[in-house]
């Protein structure tokens, strides 16, 4: 027997009182009674050798330590309930991935049928949305993010790096055409607002200054403005990896040579360190390196 493990319910008991702040609240939740979570945890602290809440008159707050200690136990807590879950259902091989919208609608979605080819045993559930994953609740192995890489205690690795360039349908331009970067001035411009790189950049990358009076359209999603430039309500200032496959079908072109472009990288697979042992991990990131060394359309 490990003496140095402390009882699993004295840990799922601190959890869910770190979690909801409240020793009642945490006891509604766990069927028990308030005196029966606050033993529990007091059990725990003694164990631990240190204060896991501070008590104010305003209620708890967690301990620099207990907060620290939360950091670890749960994702070791959310990795034990996501391996239940998964034996209870007869999932084995089980890969979780989260990413931000638009790389896995217009980027790994697409691409996704080659991977179940190479990888068939391999359950992978994707789900996407702008906010990143916290690890701690044991729920994910990988995140595509988006972003400044500025999360520490983390593996991050660059999946490739992208070329931002005006992009837009071949009507668009046949009705108003552009020859030089000025003429985009007098376009109607479509903004992501979310994007690192926006119009000012370019433009200035171009010796110009300013920006339009005003854009045709605002979205906070890349594959919105990358579809409304398919649609040829304007010029979408947008990634050549994001939109490739739009480029290479013809229905999207770059309004200038490619050179005229800004050079970024944006986007990030990340994970804990321990995660890469895993050989589902392991596996899905050499695919996506892979992936990733396949030139975009010019």
């Amino acid at each position: 027997m490990r003496t140095d493990l402390p009882p699993l319910s004295a840990l799922v008991a601190f959890e869910t009182v770190a979690r909801r702040l409240s020793f009642a609240r945490a006891a509604e939740e766990l069927h028990l009674t308030p005196s029966a979570v606050s033993h529990q945890i007091a059990k725990l602290e003694q164990f631990l050798g240190f204060l896991l809440f501070e008590r104010t008159p305003r209620g708890i707050t967690l301990s620099d330590a207990g907060e620290s200690y939360l950091k670890r136990v749960a994702g070791a807590l959310g990795a034990i309930g996501n391996a239940t879950n998964d034996v209870r259902k007869g999932v084995r091989n089980a890969l979780y991935v989260h990413s931000s919208t638009s790389i896995a609608s217009l980027w790994l979605m697409p691409r996704l049928g080659q991977f179940v080819r190479a990888f068939p045993d391999i359950s992978l559930s994707l789900s996407a949305s702008p906010v990143h994953s916290d690890f701690a609740l044991g729920q994910v192995d990988v995140d595509i993010r988006y972003g400044v890489p500025e999360w520490p205690n983390l593996v991050v690795e660059p999946i490739f790096e992208e070329r931002i360039l005006p992009l837009a349908s071949p009507d668009l331009l046949a009705r108003l055409p552009v020859y030089v970067p000025s003429d985009l001035l007098q376009r109607p411009l479509i903004q992501s607002t979310v994007n690192l790189v926006q119009w000012p950049a370019w433009f200035a990358s171009r010796s110009l200054i300013g920006i339009p009076e005003r854009f045709a359209f605002r979205f906070d999603r890349a594959s919105m403005s990358i579809e409304a430039a398919m649609q040829g309500l304007g010029i979408a200032l947008e990634s050549d990896r994001l939109a490739s496959q739009h480029i290479e079908a013809g229905r999207l072109r770059p309004v200038f040579h490619p050179a005229w472009s800004l050079p970024i990288k944006a986007h990030f697979m990340v994970y804990p360190e321990r995660h890469a042992q895993r050989p589902e991990v392991a596996q899905f990131t050499a695919w996506m390196r892979g992936q990733a060394e396949t030139t975009p359309a010019e």
